[in-house]
């Protein structure tokens, strides 16, 4: 008798702003950092300024950042709309790649796909990894820098910032995910058990869609990894690298993106983080560079008159201090003949 496989249903919750609403989310924000920035200024003292002032002067830095990363969003959503060269190019781009990794001996993506496709419940696991994990990471991350470690937010929230914006211009030309190959064997798993973000955003074919190369989601994934290694101090730091390896399996196994996309959003990171320590290098040795000490200049006269009254001031001098030498010549002198 066969036995009936488990299958679950696990619906993905439409986490994905379209990048007008997330346009508007972040205007509200900067707004509300602006307001809380002016209501928080009487509150430079803070024994003497009230609660709510207090108040503003904490959540005011917390509106505006959250207002530049949901910025950064915005702008990656609106990325895949921007791309040129339409649905023709972007599989035509995706062939080019498939045929480079076989030429580069890399993996197939196919195999990996094919090591979920039989498990109902690990498929849709990895659609709601895919989901929500990339942005749900990256902003518990940047909450827990800048509540417990605000001196290291700046530099993490920049090397984002620079990241994000280099990979929306590689973005910019066209790539097709390897699940719209689907003359080489790929599965949408997503659309499969109707999880698909792309349906929930109402998504065209040539929206975001074709935005695979490079892959968003493994460029922060590396982020996070780096920033809790160089940032936390608990021996079990070394975890979270557990979040980028998993990130680039789902990723590849759902059909959403190539090897090749996350090669290269690890090295954009990597090229990033690199030009980052050499300009806090170049900036901290700008600082701690020594200044050179004033040298003392000798005073010369410039007419007779000053000249005259130079010299006679150093003659005085000479002879005030051979009065004390003398002085203390004598005093020595007495004192060996009274011992």
């Amino acid at each position: 008798m066969a036995q009936k496989r488990f299958s679950v249903s696990v619906d993905v919750p439409n986490l994905m702003l379209s990048w007008q609403e997330a346009a508007l989310l972040a205007i509200g924000l900067g707004a509300a950092a602006v307001l809380l920035a002016v209501a928080g200024h009487a509150a430079d003292r803070p024994r003497h300024a009230p609660r709510a002032g207090r108040w503003a002067t904490r959540t005011g830095p917390f509106a505006r950042e959250a207002g530049i990363v949901v910025a950064l969003y915005a702008l990656w959503q609106l990325a895949g709309n921007l791309s040129s060269g339409g649905y023709r190019g972007a599989i035509a781009h995706a062939w080019w790649v498939w045929h480079a990794e076989r030429t580069l001996r890399l993996p197939s993506e196919l195999a990996v796909q094919r090591l979920l496709l039989p498990d109902a419940l690990l498929s849709q696991v990895a659609n709601l990894y895919y989901a929500t994990m990339h942005f749900g990471m990256l902003i518990a991350l940047l909450v827990w820098l800048f509540a417990r470690h605000r001196d290291g937010y700046p530099a993490v929230r920049n090397a984002v910032a620079a990241s994000t914006a280099i990979c929306l211009l590689i973005s910019l030309v066209p790539v097709a995910p390897p699940r719209m190959l689907t003359s080489l064997g790929f599965v949408d798993m997503a659309a499969q058990y109707g999880q698909s973000v792309y349906v929930a955003l109402h998504s065209t074919a040539g929206a975001d869609q074709l935005s695979a190369m490079p892959s968003v989601h493994v460029a922060w994934a590396v982020l996070v990894a780096w920033a809790v290694i160089t940032r936390s101090t608990s021996r079990w730091r070394w975890l979270i690298l557990l979040h980028p390896a998993i990130t680039v399996f789902v990723v590849v196994a759902t059909g959403n993106h190539f090897w090749a996309d996350g090669i290269v959003a690890a090295s954009v990171v990597a090229f990033v983080l690199a030009a980052q320590a050499l300009v806090t290098r170049r900036a901290f040795a700008h600082r701690s560079a020594p200044v050179p000490a004033l040298r003392q200049r000798h005073y010369e006269p410039q007419d007779s008159e000053h000249a005259g009254q130079h010299r006679g001031d150093q003659a005085r001098g000479n002879r005030a201090s051979d009065e004390i030498h003398d002085e203390q010549h004598r005093d020595q002198h007495g004192a060996c003949h009274r011992g």
